[in-house]
């Protein structure tokens, strides 16, 4: 009986296993960008191996995109070098300057750049070799296919959409026009200026009257 309650246990932990497996290897996050910007890109490395650890990580830079502004945010506990060809960006590799900062089984680390401007549009694929303790490499190179099931070792992909240029052709905004300020009204002062008149030609009818008298 127990054997026949722990059969379906293993199974269940295997494809548990499998499934935590599939999910973890490198990504690129985001996922999506505006195509034509500068943006920050975080390369995901978590260490699927039970037994060694991350000692290396070197991303390629699609040669398409032709990227010569990248720079690197430092990463504590880590060194980097960037090669180059023509003055544009080939490769990063991310190296533990001590053990004490490979990445370990079961752990993930997080390595961000700022590169631009992006493509207008299209995807961009960063291929990665992924190095352990034990000398095994781990070739996230292959290109996810529309349609297809993901491979084994994806390589990370970038999608860029193209940017909203509706603001940009329709110019700078116009002003919203205000109300029209009502016509300032004279009424009160034509009124006193009558009011006055009247007194006056009063006062002056009346001292003629009393020279008279």
């Amino acid at each position: 009986m127990k054997h026949l309650l722990a059969a379906p246990a293993l199974a269940l932990a295997a494809l548990i296993a499998l499934a935590g497996g599939a999910s973890a290897h490198v990504t690129v996050n985001p996922s999506t960008a505006t195509g034509g910007s500068w943006s920050k890109l975080t390369f995901r490395v978590p260490t699927e191996s039970e037994t060694a650890s991350t000692t290396k990580v070197q991303v390629y830079f699609p040669a398409d995109a032709g990227f010569q502004s990248v720079t690197v945010k430092p990463h504590p506990g880590w060194s980097y070098s960037i090669s180059r060809t023509n003055d544009t960006v080939e490769q990063i590799t991310w190296t533990p300057i001590t053990k004490a900062y490979e990445i370990r089984p079961g752990e993930f680390d997080e390595f961000d750049v700022s590169v631009g401007p992006l493509p207008d549009s299209g995807t961009l694929t960063f291929k990665a070799l992924q190095t352990y303790s034990d000398g095994s490499v781990v070739r996230w190179i292959d290109v996810p296919a529309a349609g297809q099931t993901e491979p084994e070792h994806p390589a990370p992909v970038l999608t860029i959409t193209a940017a909203d240029r509706a603001t940009d052709e329709a110019g700078p905004s116009k002003p919203v026009p205000t109300a029209a300020q009502p016509a300032p009204d004279h009424t009160p002062l034509i009124l006193a200026s009558i009011a006055l008149a009247v007194s006056v030609g009063a006062f002056a009818v009346a001292a003629l009257r009393r020279k008279q008298g």
